[in-house]
C-alpha cells in the first residue's frame, strides 16, 4: 500500500518546506507524474490533501507569535476559497481524458515557470522594502489575488504558497518578510483545504498515495523547519531554481535536447549566484568586525587584537 520511494520523496519535498517555506506543489506533483508515471490529476488530487495536513504546522507557529495580518488573510480567503473549489469542478467538469491530463501538465508546467520568476524577483523585492512602514490593507488587489491563486491551487496544486507570497511581495513591497511568510502560511490553511475538500469530492483522490507523501512529509518539515534558522538563503534559492525550472520546462513539452543545454546551464547561474552572494555576507562580516563604532574618537568595542593584548596584560598583573 506504501511506496517507499514515495515516502522519500515526500521527505525531501517537505524538508524544502520547511527550510524555504514553499515548494510542495511546486516539487511533490512534478515528482508524482515525472518520476511514478502518477496521472497529473491523481498527483494533484493527492498531493493537496496531503498539503491540508502539511499546512497548518507553520501557520500555528506565526499565528502564535503574531506574524499575520488578520486582515489580509481576510480577504485573501475571501477569493481563494471559492475559486480554489471552482478549480476543481472546472476538472471535474473537462474529465480527466488524456487531453485534459495534457492540458493540465501543460498549466502545472507554466505554473512552475511562475514560481521560478517569483524566486528570481523575491530578493530584489526585499532590497526595495526598506524601513517597514504603516500597513494599509489593498482590499480589490488582495482579493484579485486570492481569487487568481486559489484557482491555480484549485488546477495544480501549485500556488498556495510560492504564486501567493511573491503576489503578495509585489503589492506590499515594504511589509516585513516575517508577517508576509505568515499571512501566506495562515491563508493557506483554509485555500489548501477547499481545494482539497474538492479533490476528495470530485477529483482522483488516491489514500495509499497521500499516505506515503504524508509518512515523509510530515517528519521532512519538522527536520527541515529546525535547520531553517542556520540554512543560508543563497543555497537554497539556486538549487530551488534549478528543480523548479527544469520540472517545468518538461512538463510544459521541452526536448531533452533543450533539458540537457538549459540544465548546465541554470546550475552554473545557480553556483555563481551562490557563491557570489556568498563573498558578499564574508565581506559584510569582515566590515563589521574591522569598521567599530567610535565613542568619544576611541573605539566603543576593543578591536581582536587589543582584547588579547589586553588579557595578557590583565594576566600578568594578576601574577604580580
Amino acid at each position: 500500500m506504501f511506496d517507499p520511494l514515495v515516502i522519500a520523496s515526500g521527505l525531501f519535498v517537505g524538508f524544502v518546506v520547511g527550510l524555504t517555506g514553499m515548494g510542495g506543489g511546486a516539487l511533490m506533483t512534478p515528482i508524482l507524474v515525472m518520476l511514478f508515471h502518477i496521472e497529473p490529476l491523481a498527483a494533484v488530487s493527492s498531493d493537496i490533501v496531503a498539503a491540508m495536513v502539511m499546512k497548518p504546522i507553520g501557520g500555528a507557529v506565526h499565528w502564535r507569535r503574531g506574524t499575520v495580518q488578520r486582515g489580509l488573510v481576510t480577504w485573501l480567503m475571501l477569493g481563494s476559497i471559492p475559486s480554489a473549489f471552482l478549480g476543481v469542478l472546472l476538472l471535474r467538469r473537462l474529465d480527466a481524458g488524456i487531453a485534459v491530463q495534457a492540458h493540465i501538465k501543460v498549466a502545472l508546467g507554466v505554473a512552475l515557470l511562475v514560481v521560478v520568476t517569483g524566486l528570481v524577483v523575491r530578493p530584489l523585492l526585499i532590497s526595495r522594502r526598506g524601513t517597514p512602514q504603516p500597513f494599509e490593507l489593498k482590499r480589490i488587489p488582495t482579493l484579485l489575488i486570492g481569487i487568481v491563486g486559489g484557482l491555480v491551487v484549485g488546477l495544480t496544486s501549485v500556488g498556495s504558497g510560492s504564486l501567493i507570497i511573491i503576489a503578495l511581495l509585489m503589492l506590499y513591497p515594504r511589509m516585513s518578510l516575517s508577517e508576509l511568510v505568515g499571512t501566506d502560511l495562515v491563508q493557506a490553511v483554509p485555500l489548501v483545504a477547499s481545494a482539497a475538500i474538492g479533490h476528495l469530492l470530485f477529483g482522483n483522490f488516491k489514500l495509499g498515495l497521500t499516505v506515503s507523501i504524508l509518512i515523509g512529509s510530515l517528519p521532512g518539515v519538522f527536520i527541515g523547519a529546525r535547520f531553517s534558522s542556520r540554512a543560508p538563503d543563497y543555497v537554497i534559492r539556486p538549487s530551488l531554481s534549478v528543480v523548479l525550472l527544469l520540472s517545468g520546462m518538461k512538463l510544459i513539452g521541452a526536448s531533452n535536447l533543450m533539458l540537457a543545454l538549459v540544465a548546465p546551464l541554470s546550475i552554473a547561474v545557480g553556483l555563481a549566484y551562490g557563491l557570489s552572494v556568498a563573498r558578499r555576507a564574508r565581506r559584510e562580516r569582515a566590515t563589521n568586525v574591522t569598521e567599530l563604532p567610535l565613542v568619544n574618537g576611541t573605539s566603543s568595542v576593543p578591536h581582536p587584537a587589543v582584547a588579547v593584548v589586553s588579557a595578557i596584560r590583565s594576566a600578568e598583573h594578576r601574577r604580580n
